[in-house]
């Protein structure tokens, strides 16, 4: 046996063991990708093991994230701090290894995967990210930003239609630092793909424009190290390498079957399989020279260091631009942000027009990119309708790297997706638009921003039947419900171009929370606010229009709505009734203040609360309670102008003022 094949041959043993005693995970993929694995992160991967966060190391992701066990056995091996107790508590609480591979859990992961699809898209944009921060950084003599992205992909990833809009993308922009490998093993869940899987996949890549290398065998180790020395000469495209696989190779009985796929192969298939691979050792046991051979700390401290040493001379050189890198790397807000915002925000106020919230949006994006080089945007192929562009921004293409904005086509999964990598990748502060309807088609991106705690902002415009005469196909209804049922994700729905200004504010400044802005077609009224109202917006939800008095009634509004209520509030008034009007563009962050605060804004009572928002009415009814009522819109819109629909369905003050008198 050669000793690459042993090494290897410690993956497929850590893998079975690992799924057989959580009794249950998919073994098959590690089994059947661990001589590729073996290769790639021997002989190529430039990584430091003793400094995950390191930012010049390439980028692996396991796309095929089902096959988790493989990237927790490369991870231990190869000196990460992930002991053999977590890989004893695979798929267990509370543990650095659960299913599927999670970012923020275990060091070494770069994102999380399991949605077939995502990963690939997520390292295009992670490519994406590395080729436009080598535009902006490198000098002549100076390679700062030079690495690779690496993605394992299986059969499924392949089928997803992600993965088709992001490689698309990934060709015509010529990412010639991203190396894919695709384990052609034939097999998927319902078994041989034949029945359902026949495309021509090497043809397709060549046709997105990517350079492939066919029939590369996949348990040959010289055959897998020549197909990524090919890979990593070609400079100006993608490569894809197609590489022939068992799955579960190793188990006698099992191998090349679906049955291995997602399941233990059981006690009996594990010892047979020890002895066919001529792995004499217990589970869970790793001999000291396998360690040897894949400990990759020694390797990986010289890598950065010797990475130091060119940044020590880089920043000789160039000591602003070395000052900035550092910056963005490390996620930092510009010196000058707080007052520079804050000055912006103050300016639209005075100003007082009235302009379209997604109108409003460009001209607080246009002075964020002033302040913010590393913002970076984009739209999927909207960008006059959505406004995501400003005047200095510089679009990236196969020959333009020193770039700030993205047209990522008719591709809404792909660029939220791709918007992932280049967060998770560092250095850049991504924002991509649509309309609102297509979220749709981005929403599982949009939860894996969620779930993995990645910043994103999405510019989501057209927000309402206000959409007008595109009717109901585009006309959002339950969108924004939906949006905000979604943990960990702030919806703004702003009502002028203030709550814009502070919405943008809020999105850029957050950690740990993606965005979604929801921004109007139609032209919103300035409202008038003082200097508390004005601070109160940041607690996303705040009173604009004080009663007279104690209040009788409270209304509760979002977006365009809000001067909807403003005017039913002014009627009532004159009609004796005391009428308090509560702004809420933000109730995920209105419901993460204090007590006191939400007391103060919506008075337990005041049972008498009407809410009115151009959607559907089902969410609100947690603040206007069983005794209150929702001003909405419970079915799809119609084809029509916006003045008219928002008559037909009852986004009137008439209707308002009637729903509120009937309480």
């Amino acid at each position: 046996m050669t000793a690459r094949r042993e090494l290897a041959n410690a993956i497929r043993a850590l893998s079975m063991d690992a799924v057989q005693k959580a009794k249950s995970g998919h073994p098959g993929a590690p089994m059947g990708m661990a001589d590729i694995a073996e290769v790639l992160w021997n002989d190529f991967l430039s990584h430091n093991p003793t400094n995950p966060k390191w930012p010049n190391r390439d980028r692996f992701i396991l796309s095929n994230g089902h096959g988790s066990m493989l990237i927790y056995s490369l991870l231990h091996l190869s000196g990460y701090d992930l002991p053999m107790d977590e890989l004893k508590k695979f798929r267990q609480l509370h543990s650095r290894t659960p299913g599927h591979p999670e970012y923020g859990y275990t060091p070494g992961v770069e994102t999380t995967t399991g949605p077939l699809g995502q990963g690939i898209a997520n390292g295009v944009g992670m490519a994406i990210a590395e080729r436009m921060l080598a535009g902006q950084f490198n000098r002549d003599g100076h390679h700062i930003v030079d690495h690779y992205t690496y993605v394992f992909m299986g059969d499924g990833c392949m089928m997803e239609g992600i993965s088709h809009e992001a490689c698309s993308l990934a060709g015509t922009l010529g990412l010639g630092k991203l190396i894919a490998f695709w384990d052609d093993n034939g097999i998927s869940i319902d078994g041989h793909v034949e029945g359902w899987f026949t495309d021509d996949t090497a043809a397709r890549f060549e046709a997105y424009g990517w350079h492939v290398v066919r029939g590369v065998d996949g348990h040959d180790a010289e055959a897998i190290a020549k197909a990524v020395r090919e890979a990593r000469s070609v400079n100006d495209k993608p490569t894809l390498i197609c590489t022939k696989t068992v799955i579960g190779f190793g188990a006698p009985n099992l191998c090349g079957t679906h049955d291995c796929h997602g399941a233990p192969l059981g006690d009996t298939e594990i010892a047979a399989t020890r002895r066919n691979l001529g792995w004499n050792h217990a589970p869970f046991e790793i001999p000291s020279e396998i360690y040897a051979g894949w400990d990759a700390k020694e390797k990986g401290e010289a890598a950065e260091s010797a990475w130091n040493d060119k940044f020590a001379a880089y920043k000789a050189a160039h000591p602003k631009l070395a000052a900035e890198f550092e910056r963005r790397v490390a996620g930092d807000l510009p010196a000058n942000w707080e007052a520079a915002i804050t000055d912006h925000i103050e300016a639209v106020n005075a100003k007082a027009d009235s302009p379209a919230t997604r109108k409003a949006s460009q001209n607080s994006l246009t002075t964020i990119a002033g302040i913010m080089p590393e913002l970076v945007g984009g739209s999927a192929d909207l960008a006059p309708s959505n406004l995501t562009t400003w005047p200095d921004c510089r679009a990236l293409t196969a020959t333009e790297s020193d770039a700030n904005y993205i047209h990522y086509g008719v591709r809404e999964f792909a660029m939220a997706a791709l918007m992932n990598g280049i967060t998770l990748h560092g250095g850049f502060r991504p924002f991509g638009g649509t309309f609102l309807m297509f979220s749709e088609y981005a929403r599982n991106a949009l939860r894996m921003s969620a779930l993995m705690k990645v910043p994103s902002i999405y510019v989501f415009t057209h927000d309402s039947i206000g959409l007008g005469e595109d009717g109901p196909t585009h006309q959002p209804v339950e969108q924004v419900s939906t949006l905000r049922l979604m943990p960990n994700m702030n919806v703004w729905r702003p009502a002028d171009a203030v709550e814009t200004a502070v919405a943008w504010r809020s999105a850029i400044e957050s950690k740990q929370t993606p965005t979604s802005l929801i921004l109007s077609r139609q032209g919103l009224p300035h409202q008038e606010r003082d200097a508390t109202q004005m601070a109160h917006i940041a607690r996303g939800g705040y009173v604009l229009k004080e009663s007279s008095g104690s209040p009788d009634l409270i209304l509760i509004a979002t977006g365009s709505e809000v001067a909807l209520a403003m005017g039913a509030a002014a009627e009532l008034e004159g009609k004796g009734k005391s009428v308090r009007v509560v702004s809420m563009p933000c109730s995920e962050i209105f419901d993460a203040q204090d007590a006191a605060y939400k007391e103060s804004v919506l008075p337990t009572g005041v049972t008498a609360r009407v809410a009115v928002e151009a959607g559907v009415t089902g969410f609100w009814h947690k603040y206007v309670g069983l005794r209150g009522a929702v001003v909405g819109i419970d079915r799809f819109g119609e084809s029509a102008p916006d003045k008219h629909l928002f008559e037909e369905f009852g986004f009137t003050v008439d209707n308002v003022v009637k729903t509120a008198e009937s309480l």
